[in-house]
């Protein structure tokens, strides 16, 4: 019985791979459609034996022993045979998709035998194919205090707190799976999508590099390590991975999607424009398709045409927040402030933690004079993005407006601090440069 000694499924098993170009963005829940339905990774469902389904991505611990925790009670032998049984009971409801009896049989367990670690763990599994993300990460946190050792629990923390959008959240437990099996693919390449996502392109090499002997085949993965290598000034590993990316792509509509985004990051809208109109030959309907054709289209300051492939764009993905917010600031810097204005709260009301949208609505109500406001706003954006040089910079116009000018100059002087940091003094280091691609398709927050 697994409690304080118990396992979990085997590093072959942990080995499973969580990105995969077939897959797409739904396929994180059902594994259907195509690799372009969202270009995020697909993260495997381990069952005991190795079995995977696409799903919610939880290691499963099973039971490796005929005894309970060490913390059970010896004088109660009648109590432990069945809490051996039910956790018996509870691996097999598992395997075979039955949670109302897998939870049942686990809180057996724990009602004998509290220290249980592995049936707290699996309880954070079942939670997690349910999503209920905060009783998942509540199992799994009390699986972590019994079995601090297992790196399974840390890699299923981490991987609640990727599905739930935490990506900041999700870099230490991950970054721990790492420093104890450096081998684990699936723990190394979250790791690298978390350091992409916050913006610590250096440490997304360094997670994401050592994955090239296996992954080099992999248009996706060429793609994310482009990005972190491109952001973070590593020209040699950059151009040897756009060119393995051209080389491995094929003629599919999603690498030519794939080419035309990673062009888009290279600052080559004209090269990207043409990779996307053969993926919109081949693919019309494709998603994030009109979304980079749109972003192309205002590059070269066609905006009557980036304005049309963002509206197609959302009849294709009508709840993607990442596309009203680009709306809002193609708007914005088009001087369409009222329109700017409801594209941003179309974005902020399907995900209220995007600080490119609040720092929108600040600038609109700058303009307005309506500064408490526009201060509300600001600082929303701070705290969604704390190292954007222009949210700081904007705050202490906004609090010089409102005369105060002590709290001003201390924005001002972060701002500044964060503009010296900056490996280039000419990019804005965060959530606010207007020169970034967004990349949606490998990420969304959890349904």
């Amino acid at each position: 019985m697994p409690g304080n000694g118990g396992s979990v499924a085997s590093n072959t098993d942990m080995e499973k791979p969580i990105l995969n170009s077939k897959f797409g963005r739904r396929t994180l829940h059902l594994m259907v459609s195509t690799l372009l339905k969202g270009l995020a990774i697909c993260i495997l469902l381990l069952l005991p034996e190795g079995n995977a389904t696409c799903a919610s991505p939880p290691v499963v611990s099973r039971s490796d022993s005929t005894t309970l925790a060490q913390g059970a009670e010896p004088s109660v032998p009648d109590a432990r045979m069945d809490a051996q049984a039910s956790f018996a009971k509870g691996e097999a409801a598992l395997k075979r998709g039955d949670l109302v009896g897998a939870d049942a049989a686990f809180r057996r367990v724990i009602a004998a035998d509290p220290h249980a670690g592995a049936a707290y763990s699996n309880l954070g599994v079942i939670a997690m194919r349910r999503k209920e993300w905060d009783r998942a990460l509540s199992w799994l946190q009390k699986a972590e205090k019994l079995e601090p050792s297992v790196p399974g629990i840390r890699l299923n923390i981490g991987l609640v707190k990727y599905r739930r959008g935490d990506y900041p959240g999700a870099v230490a437990p991950l970054a721990s799976v790492v420093r104890d099996q450096p081998d684990s693919f699936q723990a190394r390449y979250l790791l690298g999508l978390c350091y992409v996502f916050t913006e610590r392109y250096a440490d997304a090499v360094t997670a994401l590099e050592r994955l090239w002997p296996r992954e080099s085949n992999n248009f996706m993965y060429l793609y994310v390590l482009g990005i972190a290598a491109h952001n973070s000034g590593q020209k040699e590993l950059d151009e040897k991975a756009l060119a393995r990316l051209v080389e491995v792509g094929g003629d599919a509509p999603e690498f030519h999607l794939i080419l035309g985004k990673a062009y888009l990051n290279r600052h080559e809208p004209e090269k990207a424009i043409a990779e996307l109109q053969r993926a919109e030959s081949a693919k019309p309907g494709m998603p994030f398709l009109h979304f980079g054709l749109g972003i192309a289209y205002m590059r070269v300051n066609d905006n009557e045409r980036a304005e049309a492939e963002f509206r197609k764009e959302i009849a294709v993905e009508p709840d993607l927040p990442d596309i009203y917010e680009q709306l809002g600031e193609f708007y914005l810097k088009a001087g369409k402030d009222e329109q700017a204005e409801m594209a941003f709260h179309a974005a902020l009301h399907r995900n209220p933690k995007m600080p490119a949208s609040l720092f929108g609505l600040a600038k609109i109500n700058v303009r307005r004079e309506k500064y408490p406001l526009a201060l509300t706003q600001i600082d929303g954006a701070v705290r969604y993005a704390p190292d954007s040089q222009n949210v700081h910079f904007m705050r202490g116009r906004i609090l010089m407006k409102l005369g105060r000018r002590e709290e001003a100059q201390k924005e001002m002087l972060a701002a500044k601090r964060l503009l010296d940091a900056s490996a280039d003094k000419d990019k804005e280091p965060a959530s606010m440069d207007d020169s970034r691609v967004r990349n949606p398709e490998l990420a969304e927050p959890p349904q």
